[in-house]
Formats: structure tokens, C-alpha cells, sequence
């Protein structure tokens, strides 16, 4: 209801019933003293219809920031273990979540990304006077928008540190250190020569290599745990209490941003903590709506507001 996709990126056909021929989802709530109604329907194939307080939604870009959310599942583990696309990932969600202007912005981006890789392809590692021309227009194109779209992710990464740092000593009960930085060797603010530059002096090897080498969609963010890179070098319990910091922090960061506290939705949280743990992250939830699910045992002390027993695929009591 808020981002028109699942969180665990399943998709259309895993999210309707067998045999049934659409799903519907509705979603109620308070925004800004008003009444907010969201409704879906999902098919197996082809297009998600949805009404917003019963006026028809033109386009998916229009739903941003009507309802936010901020969803941890186990699945989150790859931002700190997983490759650089899962950590840009992290942080364009989260621009978008804050602003939805960031929207437009990953949009331009990826079009001009996918004209330059068409040319280059087109150009069969050959470097023509007309191939070079054209690749100065989108050079130019992706230079603007690529270098927006850093910056925004290096601001972000700014605000963002503390409140993970914040978080993950909540989780862990210790001093560990945590930082947060952003890998862009071409940034002028990294010593690098800036996007330009660096796409100029790329050009000859993105020719041959018929791909683009340099830019946003190359940019990584790396998590330190105490001066090593987590990754790498934390444990996996460290990790796992990283990746869930990290939805935290950027819950934080999207709720002072945007003014308006985001639904904070944890999926089987548990089953990724120890029980000291578990108990440090009921004792520190943010202020707000959270909505906390689990398959497996509870914590000492925790009273669910609803047990649903599921046999044979059927929920048989709650």
C-alpha cells in the first residue's frame, strides 16, 4: 500500500490467492487530521489498479509519501553482507521515503544509464567520431543527474550514521563504533576527479567493454564495526543486529525528514536476535505505530496482541 511492490520482492502471481482471480488490499488510517484510504487490487498478470480515497491513482510516482513505512525482515541481512547493488538499494529507498522528489531524480538517472549502454553496445568497442559525439550529450546528461543523485546518497549517509550508531548500541549494549561511508573514487569531495572527468577518462575502456564503468550505479556504501569493515569482519550476530540498526536508523532519519513518523513494520525480528537482544529492541522501539510479527518464540514478558494458529494452510483459530 505504500510502495505498490512487496518488501520481499515477490511478485504479482505470489501475492494472489490459488485459483482466485485478483487480491484485494485495503488500508486505512490519519494523515494530517484527514481520513486516508488506500485500496489494491492485485492481478496475477497485468497491471495493479488502486484508488486513494476512491479517486482512481494516475501513476505510482503519486502515492509517495501518502503512506510511509519502514519494514525489517530477516531477508535484510544482504544489505550488510550482500553485494553494493543491495546497499544503494538501502539508501535510494530511503531518499525516496524522505523526499519523493528522489524518485524522479533514480529515474533520470537509470534512462540515461540504459541510453549510454545502448550506444556503447552499438558501437561494437569501436570509438567513431559520431559515437563520440553522442556520447558527449549523455555524458553531460549523466554527469547532472548522476553527481545529484551521489550527493544526495552522501548527505543521507551524514544524518544517517548517528542514528544507527545510536541503534545498534541500543541492540548490542556496548560501545562498538559504527560508521557509515560512502565509496564514490570519482567525487571531488573523495579526491576524485569528479563524474565528468571520470566518464572521460573511461570512455576508451567503456567502448570496448560495451558497458558503463563509472558512475552512481557503481558507488557502494561501507559499514564499519569498530574500523573493519563489516562485511567481511563482523560476526553474524553482529551483522544481523546491523542490518536491523540500519532500518531503524533510517526509520529515525525518514521521521525527522519528512515531519511525519512512518508505520515501522518487523517481520519474524525475533527469529535474527538472542534473547538479550530481543529484549533490548522491545525496550528501545521508537515512538509511533509498530507492528511486530513472529513464527517463533517470544520474548519473556511479551503478551501478542493476536496469535493466529495455521493448519494445513488454514487458519484455524486467533
Amino acid at each position: 500500500m505504500a510502495t505498490l511492490s512487496s518488501f520481499r520482492g515477490a511478485p504479482p502471481e505470489a501475492l494472489v490467492r490459488q485459483d482466485a482471480a485478483v487480491a484485494v488490499v485495503r488500508a486505512s488510517g490519519a494523515r494530517d487530521g484527514r481520513t486516508l484510504l488506500i485500496e489494491g487490487e492485485i492481478a496475477p498478470r497485468g497491471r495493479t489498479r488502486v484508488q486513494v480515497n476512491r479517486q482512481p491513482l494516475r501513476r505510482a510516482r503519486d502515492l509517495l509519501g501518502a503512506l510511509r513505512v519502514s519494514v525489517f525482515s530477516p531477508d535484510d541481512l544482504v544489505i550488510v553482507k550482500g553485494g553494493p547493488a543491495e546497499r544503494r538499494r538501502y539508501l535510494d529507498e530511503l531518499l525516496v521515503a524522505c523526499h519523493p522528489r528522489w524518485d524522479a531524480v533514480q529515474s533520470d538517472v537509470e534512462r540515461i544509464l540504459r541510453q549510454r549502454s545502448t550506444l556503447l553496445k552499438q558501437a561494437g568497442g569501436r570509438l567513431t567520431p559520431e559515437i563520440a559525439l553522442t556520447l558527449d550529450v549523455w555524458d553531460a546528461k549523466l554527469t547532472a543527474a548522476g553527481t545529484e543523485l551521489a550527493t544526495g546518497r552522501e548527505g543521507l549517509l551524514a544524518r544517517l550514521e548517528p542514528a544507527v550508531a545510536k541503534a545498534y548500541g541500543q541492540l548490542a549494549e556496548g560501545a562498538a563504533a559504527v560508521r557509515l561511508v560512502y565509496d564514490a573514487p570519482w567525487m571531488e569531495k573523495s579526491g576524485g576527479p569528479g563524474l565528468g572527468a571520470a566518464l572521460a577518462a573511461a570512455r576508451v575502456d567503456d567502448v570496448r567493454r560495451g558497458v558503463s564503468t563509472v558512475g552512481p550505479h557503481r558507488d557502494d556504501m561501507v559499514v564499519w564495526l569498530d574500523d573493519m569493515p563489516g562485511r567481511t569482519h563482523a560476526s553474524q550476530g553482529e551483522q544481523r543486529s546491523l542490518s536491523l540498526s540500519l532500518r531503524l536508523g533510517g526509520h529515525g532519519v525518514v521521521a525527522d525528514e519528512a515531519g511525519d513518523v512512518p508505520v515501522l513494520l518487523l517481520d519474524d525480528v525475533f527469529s535474527e536476535l538472542d534473547p538479550a537482544r530481543s529484549e533490548a529492541l522491545l525496550a528501545h522501539l521508537p515512538a509511533g505505530q509498530a507492528l511486530l510479527t513472529t513464527a517463533g518464540p517470544l520474548p519473556a514478558g511479551v503478551a501478542p496482541a493476536a496469535l493466529l494458529v495455521v493448519r494445513e494452510g488454514v487458519v484455524v483459530a486467533g
